[in-house]
């Protein structure tokens, strides 16, 4: 048996070279992450995709349901497809959009707790205003 097994083989490798670099990488990270896991975190990650999946497939039923489009079963794959193609977008871009905005409001979170933790500690803030008691504000 040599090293080519058939077809199967070459698509693998086209699939792989289609890859732009950066999903390589992230490939390779999971697979080495996959590999120092034991048995039983291995199993924790297969029931968790296993949901993932199941999740999937039902939201993208009702979103066949939804559409009101009586398709073939090739058609119905090619909908599937790309409904999963989509909402992984969305659900990127919509990351991207919180991560912003945390990036934005933490900021003013900090100012906040600081405020807070210095009125509710005035032997270490020398800068206490004077007629203000530490619990005024609560």
């Amino acid at each position: 048996m040599g090293p080519s097994r058939g077809p199967a083989d070459h698509s693998i490798r086209d699939r792989w070279m289609a890859m732009p670099p950066e999903a390589r990488q992230n490939f390779r990270r999971n697979a080495e992450r996959w590999m120092r896991m034991s048995p039983e975190e291995r199993n924790v990650m297969r029931q968790r995709e296993n949901l993932r999946q199941e999740t999937i497939k039902r939201e993208t039923d009702a979103a066949l349901r939804q559409s009101g489009l009586s398709l073939t079963p090739q058609e119905r794959a090619q909908f599937e497809s790309r409904y999963v193609q989509e909402r992984r977008k969305v659900e990127q871009t919509l990351r991207q959009q919180i991560e912003t905005e945390r990036q934005k409001e933490l900021p003013a979170l900090i100012q906040q707790l600081k405020k807070e933790f210095q009125i509710d500690q005035p032997a270490k803030s020398p800068a206490t205003k004077s007629g203000e008691s530490p619990n005024s504000r609560k």
